[in-house]
């Protein structure tokens, strides 16, 4: 068996990005894309801004499109003149992480063992945070319990939501994870009447404990308030997850005009509502201006 190099995770562009982020006290947007006018819109959007940026994809588009999404948003990224990282979001299947580390061009991964009950969850993602690394890649986990379901992700609304809790924070760091998704009131999906509700002196307090060791990020974003966003990263969030914030406009001109318009004008309009909410976020994340 052939031994694999041991890869310095300081070169890893994800990390290079996210380092920045929490020296410079701003968040990276990172977005959830679908498909090639949604990914050539956000990298248009951090070109316009001069913004770092995270491009995220969910396993869906692995076996839908046999990786074709995941190499075209990589080589995209590669051409532009901002730093821009391509991160799997929410894996949840040992195999296809193993599959997506050895097969494609991913910068992080987020190996997500959640629906396992805790000591399963802490032994499998230290496992694969190896696998990975021992690739160059760099991880992502989830401690707690973040409630509700995104495309591509299991379901646990009928799960107890469990906050993270400080010895969870120690667990996850022992695993070697790079990247930490605390459950601190955020929930995957739709939030209530009353919006989002999040335990933000738990969040502080996680993020000084992590402090030197780990980064942390932020899910379950849908409807935030800008005011949120801010007092986020604030407290310590440097990687800001972002679905129907940037894509809410474009899906409703799909939904709205696709039997109206020609193909070629659905797409170019579609691409620029997609550029205006990413470049509206990379606003309140503090990102705009800052790439090298």
């Amino acid at each position: 068996m052939a031994v694999l190099p041991i890869y310095n995770l300081e070169n890893n562009k994800t990390v290079q990005i996210l380092k920045a982020a929490e020296q410079g006290g701003y968040g990276v947007v990172a977005s959830i894309v679908y498909n090639l006018e949604q990914t050539v819109a956000v990298i248009r959007s951090a070109e316009e801004k001069r913004s770092p940026l995270i491009i995220q994809v969910f396993p869906w588009s692995i076996t839908a499109t046999d990786g074709l999404l995941v190499r075209a948003a990589a080589d995209a990224a590669s051409r532009a003149t901002v730093p821009i990282a391509i991160h799997l979001d929410h894996c949840q299947d040992e195999a296809l992480v193993r599959l997506a580390a050895d097969t494609l061009p991913f910068d992080s991964i987020m190996v997500d063992m959640s629906h396992h009950e805790k000591e399963a969850n802490l032994a499998k993602t230290k496992e694969l945070v190896a696998y990975c690394h021992a690739r160059g890649i760099a991880t992502e986990a989830e401690p707690g319990r973040i409630e509700g379901g995104e495309d591509g992700v299991a379901d646990t609304a009928s799960m107890e939501g469990v906050l993270t809790t400080p010895d969870e924070v120690e667990d996850f760091i022992a695993t070697g994870v790079d990247f930490l998704a605390p459950a601190v009131g955020n929930v995957h999906g739709e939030y209530g009447p009353k919006g989002p509700q999040l335990d933000f002196p738990r969040l502080e307090a996680i993020s000084r404990q992590a402090a030197g060791r780990l980064r942390i990020v932020l899910h379950g974003t849908n409807g935030f308030p800008d005011a949120i966003t801010q007092r986020c990263i604030a407290a310590g969030v440097s990687k800001i997850n972002v679905n129907k914030l940037v894509l809410d406009d474009y899906n409703q001109h799909l939904r709205t005009q696709a039997s109206k318009l020609p193909q070629t004008q659905l797409i170019d309009e579609g691409i620029r509502h997609v550029v205006r909410l990413q470049s509206y976020q990379m606003d309140v994340s503090g990102s705009t201006g800052r790439a090298a």
